[in-house]
Formats: C-alpha cells, sequence, structure tokens
C-alpha cells in the first residue's frame, strides 16, 4: 500500500507537470508519512545523497561552461566549425553538429549547448535558406553530444553513484561521441542533398587556420580538463576549479569579451543551476533509498533473470527500459533512481560496469530528444518559433541515426573500454 502511494503520486505529478524534483520529494514525504516513519528521515537521506566530494565538481564545471559561453567562445567555435565543414553540402547544418562536438567538450550539459549555439545557429540558418524544422532537429540532436564528450555532468553523477573513475568515465565517452557526431553529420548531409540545401564556397587554409587560432583557447579547456584527471594531478573537483579560473582568465584577459561587472551575476546563475542539480539529486537519492527498502530493484533484477540471463537480451531489454523512460523522466533523476539496480542486473549477466555506464548514459541524452519530455526539443523549437510536431518529425532520422550508434556501443564494448584501458592502467 505505501509503495502503492509512492508511484500513484509520482506518476501523478509528471503527467501533471510538476517538476521533477519536486514531484520526486512529495511522493518521497507521502510514502514515509504513510509508513509511520519519521519525517526527519527525509532531510537525512537527502544530505546522504548530496555529501559526496565528487558531486562538488558540478558546480565549478557549470560556472566554467557559462564564463566561457559569455566570454565569446561560442562565435569563435561557430567559425571554426563552419571553416572545416560549411562548403560541403548542407554546410551550415555540419557545421552546427561540429561547433555542439566541440562546446559540448566545455559545457558538459546538453540543454546549455542547444541553448548557446541554438540561439546563433537557427536564426543563422532559416536566414540561409534552410528550413526551420530541420534547423531546430539538428540543432536538438547534435546538442546530445555533449554530455558524452567529456566533461559531463552525467557522467560525474554516474561516477559519485556506482564509484566508478570519473576520468576513465569522461574517457569512455570520446569515442561513443565522436561516432554520435560523424553519424549525424552523414545523416546531415544525405538530407541536404536530397532536399537541395546550400552552402558556402571554400574559405580556403587560411581561414582554417586563422580560426583555429581563435578558438584554441577554448579547445584547449578539454585538454586541460583530461590531462588533469589522466596525470593524477587533480581529483574532478580539482579540475573543476582550475577550469574555473582558466576560463574567466581566457574571457577576461585574452578574449577580452567578458566584462567583469558580469562576473558577479554569471557566479550566481551558475549557483542557481548547480543547487538545481543538487536537490535533484537530494530528493532523488530519498526516492532512490525507499525503493531499495522495499527491495524493487531486487524484484526488477529477479523478473528480468527470470525471464532471460543471456547477456545479449538483457543488453536490449536495459536498452529499452532507459529509452522509455527518457521519454518521460529527467536524465539527473533517471540516473539516480534506476542506475543502481540496473547495474546489480548488468553485473549479474557479466556486462562491464564501464561498458553499462557509457550504454546507460547513452540512452538518456537521446531521451533528452524524444516526445513528450525532451527539454533539448522544446528550447530549440522555441528558439524556431514552432510547434514541437515539425521538430519531432524532422528529428526522427537523427533519432534513428543515434539509436544505431548506442546498438554499436551496447554491443561492442570496447567502444566504450578501450580508451579507458589504454591510457588508466
Amino acid at each position: 500500500m505505501d509503495v502503492a502511494i509512492l508511484f500513484s503520486i509520482f506518476v501523478g505529478g509528471l503527467v501533471l507537470g510538476i517538476p521533477v524534483a519536486i514531484t520526486l520529494g512529495l511522493s518521497s514525504l507521502a510514502y514515509l508519512i504513510a509508513a509511520g516513519m519519521p519525517p526527519v528521515v527525509m532531510p537525512q537521506k537527502m544530505y546522504a545523497g548530496m555529501d559526496v566530494f565528487v558531486l562538488l565538481s558540478i558546480p565549478g564545471f557549470i560556472l566554467a561552461g557559462n564564463l566561457m559561453n559569455q566570454g565569446g567562445i561560442t562565435g569563435r567555435i561557430i567559425r571554426f566549425a563552419n571553416a572545416l565543414v560549411g562548403w560541403i553540402k548542407g554546410g551550415l547544418g555540419l557545421t552546427n553538429i561540429a561547433a555542439s562536438m566541440l562546446f559540448g567538450g566545455i559545457t558538459g550539459t546538453a540543454v546549455a549547448d542547444a541553448a548557446s549555439l541554438g540561439g546563433v545557429l537557427i536564426p543563422g540558418m532559416k536566414k540561409a535558406g534552410y528550413p526551420a524544422d530541420f534547423s531546430a532537429a539538428v540543432t536538438a540532436a547534435s546538442s546530445t553530444v555533449g554530455p558524452i564528450i567529456p566533461p559531463s555532468v552525467p557522467m560525474i553523477i554516474v561516477g559519485a553513484l556506482s564509484g566508478i573513475s570519473v576520468g576513465k568515465m569522461f574517457l569512455a565517452g570520446a569515442i561513443p561521441g565522436i561516432l554520435m557526431g560523424i553519424a549525424m553529420m552523414v545523416t546531415a548531409y544525405i538530407i541536404s542533398v536530397r532536399r537541395g540545401f546550400p552552402h558556402q564556397p571554400w574559405q580556403g587554409f587560411g581561414e582554417v587556420a586563422r580560426s583555429f587560432a581563435g578558438a584554441i583557447w577554448a579547445i584547449a579547456m578539454t585538454f586541460l580538463i583530461i590531462y588533469g584527471l589522466l596525470s593524477g594531478l587533480a581529483t574532478p573537483t580539482e579540475t573543476a576549479v582550475v577550469a574555473s579560473v582558466y576560463a574567466f582568465i581566457v574571457g577576461a584577459f585574452i578574449y577580452r569579451e567578458l566584462p567583469l561587472g558580469k562576473v558577479p551575476g554569471i557566479v550566481a546563475n551558475s549557483a542557481v543551476s548547480a543547487a538545481g542539480i543538487l536537490a535533484l539529486v537530494g530528493f532523488a537519492n530519498v526516492f532512490g533509498w525507499i525503493l531499495v527498502s522495499e527491495r524493487i530493484p531486487q524484484a526488477i533484477a529477479d523478473g528480468v533473470l527470470s525471464i532471460t540471463d543471456n547477456k545479449f537480451l538483457v543488453i536490449l531489454l536495459i536498452n529499452l527500459l532507459l529509452l522509455f523512460v527518457g521519454m518521460f523522466m529527467e536524465t539527473i533523476a533517471a540516473l539516480i533512481i534506476l542506475f543502481v539496480p540496473l547495474l546489480s542486473l548488468a553485473q549479474a549477466v557479466g556486462i562491464d560496469p564501464l561498458h553499462f555506464a557509457t550504454f546507460a548514459v547513452l540512452n538518456l541524452m537521446i531521451g533528452l530528444t524524444t516526445p513528450p519530455v525532451g527539454v533539448c526539443l522544446f528550447v530549440c523549437a522555441n528558439i524556431a518559433r514552432l510547434p514541437l510536431a515539425p521538430v519531432v518529425r524532422a528529428i526522427m532520422p537523427f533519432l534513428l541515426t543515434n539509436i544505431l550508434v548506442l546498438l554499436a556501443v551496447s554491443y561492442f564494448p570496447p567502444l566504450a573500454t578501450w580508451l579507458p584501458s589504454l591510457l588508466i592502467p
């Protein structure tokens, strides 16, 4: 009965459109009251969920991304990406994807990518003759690469939940992220050729060199983060702090596009964003603790294993579940609630934890572009001033492409595990 109350309020809150964090909190509180447990359990479990050292890196990476975004990074990355691929048929679509691959390595979040790049590229693509629905769709689809290519906020969450090295998680996402980007570029090119989208003339290697020189400080930030983790000189949290200082120096004194007067506001906005994520982590930890207390994760694992213990079928079932959940639930909440029980199931059939963590995150990133709760879809449709339906139709080829990459990563573990095993013994 108590569990029925938990799930009824949780599902009802999602249906009514109540924010996921509040829904998790209300349903957990209702369960505690119905079960006759003291409400003080809730803040205790919330604090326990947030009291993880690696989670301190989240505010740092968010601040670093915001500083770089306000400091002139977006325009320089777009210019460099355009110099590389803008001359190909459908060049601005390819530029959009290439810019997301570069920009995602700075922000670590898909929504920041969609909002920042979309605000520049969607109007630019429309002005250049691209349909509004295609412009919004390619921006939303490409934004999912951001949290796969390091750094990645969802992968930090996974590391905190499972004890898997965050450095290994970052490296595990590199090859799948690049594959996603290349696959979406091929898709965009095919669509562009079939529909006769425009392209610009080749600007020459001189423009490539000049645009690279302009973007080098931004691109170097990703390598700074990875080097800090691989060398052992810094923890993820320390690396995030260094990245924030680096972003401030580059934006304020090298690019000179970050006014010092704006810095306090950027810090405050970053703090609000980080607080929202950490509050979600806290509420989701209470919800997850209730599930474990009721042995629901064990019931899920036993139920699946009673159907099959075939490794390949279990991978397929996990993928289907996560793709479905990603259609309705925010990424971080889904990870906190489902990751640990599904990890136990994956290990029971011999799936490597790092491999599982990589395709689990990839699943939920794809969910950011699937209706009815695809956040990146809403952001890009709003920028393009379109209703959701035409953007959903236009994004279907990119969703199919990303699902094919997901299946490749799911069934060929070295795509996720080779690079971490090579660079981190």
